[in-house]
């Protein structure tokens, strides 16, 4: 009867792409508060969340959306999650982000597998962990 509020759905921008090509002067990431981010996106672990990245677009090009909204319709589609934190910076992003409500009927078991075997963090439900 507990569900869970995720934040950051988009990985602190990370899954909008825009640090596909390394960190661009206008991002979050180059400021220097956010140093951490920017170490993130560019070590060893970051190069393979872009690889991921990359291996999640032409599931979300099958669906007709983008990786931001196939990231929060996963998010939403996990039986534990109640809500889903939006961080928008601005009103495009949050009218891009809320069109995950349309994605998440299209979010069947064969998709969702999909996206579980390239991520690798399959969430674990309830009935996993007490078997």
């Amino acid at each position: 009867g507990v569900g869970a509020m995720t934040w950051s759905p988009l990985a602190c921008g990370i899954i909008s792409g825009k640090y596909g090509n390394g960190v661009p002067e206008s991002s979050r990431a180059a400021l220097k508060c956010y140093q951490w981010l920017k170490e993130k996106i560019i070590s060893e672990e970051g190069r393979k969340q872009q690889v991921k990245l990359k291996d999640l677009s032409p599931i979300a090009e099958r669906l007709g959306c983008t990786l931001p909204q196939l990231a929060v319709a996963w998010c939403l589609r996990n039986e534990g999650v109640s809500s889903v934190l939006l961080g928008s910076s601005n009103p495009e992003q949050l009218i891009e982000n809320l069109g995950a409500i349309q994605v998440l009927p299209k979010m069947t078991s064969h998709i969702v597998n999909e996206i579980d075997n390239i991520l690798g963090n399959k969430p674990y439900s309830k009935k996993d962990y007490r078997s």
